[in-house]
C-alpha cells in the first residue's frame, strides 16, 4: 500500500475509534483540501476546516482499503467500510505534494469497480 495512503487510512480509522482527529490532520498540508462527492457537504479548504467537518460530522466505521493504483501522480484507491467489508463504498482520490496531502477526493459510489 502507498505509504502516505496507508498512513492517513489507519489515522482516519484511529480517529474514528478515539474522536481525536488531530494525528489524522497531520497527514494534510496546511492548505490541504477534503471533497465528498456523493453527499451534500464540502468542500473544506485547510485543516481547520477539515477539522470541523469531522468534529461536526464525525464518521461512524472504519475504512477498509479494497485495492489501490498510481495514475498520473495521484494516489486512487477503491474503499469499503469495515460492516461491510467486501463491498466497494467508493474511492479515494489523493493529489500528494510534499508528502502531504494536498488534495482528498472521497467519493460515495456503492459497488464502484475498476477495469
Amino acid at each position: 500500500m502507498n505509504e502516505l495512503l496507508h498512513d492517513h487510512v489507519e489515522r482516519f480509522n484511529a480517529g474514528v475509534r478515539s474522536g481525536d482527529w488531530a494525528p489524522m490532520l497531520e497527514t494534510f498540508r496546511d492548505d490541504g483540501e477534503m471533497e465528498f462527492r456523493g453527499i451534500p457537504v464540502g468542500p473544506f479548504v485547510g485543516k481547520a476546516a477539515i477539522e470541523a467537518a469531522y468534529r461536526e460530522q464525525p464518521p461512524d466505521d472504519q475504512l477498509r482499503v479494497l485495492e489501490e493504483r498510481e495514475r498520473a501522480g495521484r494516489i486512487e484507491a477503491r474503499y469499503a467500510w469495515l460492516n461491510e467489508s467486501d463491498v466497494a463504498a467508493g474511492e479515494l482520490l489523493i493529489t500528494p505534494r510534499d508528502v502531504k496531502i494536498a488534495k482528498l477526493i472521497v467519493t460515495f459510489d456503492r459497488g464502484v469497480v475498476w477495469s
